[in-house]
């Protein structure tokens, strides 16, 4: 079984707000993915609101019919925004106000008292508390430990090793490789911990079939490839050729 595909539609947000327009519409972009097979919707509602508003999540909440999964830093004001629009699932980022993308797992180690409150509160609401952490054992661990209910691991370092001719000879094949076991072990972990398995940031079409073939990883989070492939090919299009990349790794499966 080929694990679930949440689209993630902030860039769609990305290009309404360059010129703070009504369009694209991201409720359109969310009803189309889902028409196309999307197992569900995902938006990152950031401090800055460099893209998705505020306005955008009650829109998805009523919207969408699937399953909508909010990143967000694990702050007082998202916490409000998340217990007030109760979408399925928070997933907990790491966020700096300077950064272009988030740029790696959150530190649960170092902020387990913040992030264990905001998993409590999350749970008391409701709604399912996942965090995205680098696929170390120790930030497993203490994802366990807090009480979340599932880890989406990031994929950064993977996809990066993978890029263009990176990951085809020597050192980059070797770098990609280490990469792909660390998520599998990750994976392995985190399941033997009670934890659902995510994983999400930089992948594609391309090197996504290696990730799928990991048994214990039941969702993938991908925006920006999507949408990207969706300025040639379409969105719905876009979808279903993810979601075929996805279902050819889980039948590769040994």
């Amino acid at each position: 079984m080929s694990a679930r595909l949440n689209v993630n539609i902030d860039h769609v947000a990305t290009v309404r707000q360059a010129r703070r327009a009504p369009e694209p519409s991201v409720i359109a972009a969310a009803m189309a993915c889902e028409q196309s097979g999307a197992d569900g919707i995902t938006v990152h509602l950031r401090g800055d609101r460099r893209h998705i508003q505020d306005k955008d999540l009650h829109l998805l909440r009523d919207s969408v019919t699937t399953y909508l999964n909010l990143e967000m830093a694990a702050t007082e004001e998202m916490l409000k925004v998340a217990l007030d629009t109760t979408p399925d699932a928070v997933t907990l980022v790491a966020e700096k106000p300077d950064e272009i993308t988030t740029e790696g797992g959150l530190d649960v180690k170092a902020n387990v008292s913040i992030v264990r409150a905001a998993v409590a509160r999350l749970r008391q609401g409701n709604v399912l508390a996942s965090l995205f952490i680098d696929p170390d054992p120790l930030q497993i661990e203490v994802a366990h430990e807090v009480g979340a209910q599932q880890v989406e691991l990031c994929t950064a370092a993977y996809a990066e090793a993978t890029l263009g001719a990176h990951g085809i000879h020597g050192e980059g094949a070797a770098r990609a490789s280490q990469e792909l076991r660390r998520l599998r072990e990750g994976a392995a972990l985190a399941k033997q911990y009670g934890l659902h398995v995510a994983a999400g940031h930089g992948l594609t079409y391309r090197n996504i079939v290696a990730v799928a073939a990991i048994a214990e990883i039941t969702e993938f989070n991908i925006g920006h490839n999507i949408i990207s492939r969706a300025i040639f090919v379409g969105l719905s299009n876009a979808v279903e050729e993810m979601r075929q990349a996805i279902k050819s790794g889980a039948t590769s499966r040994g």
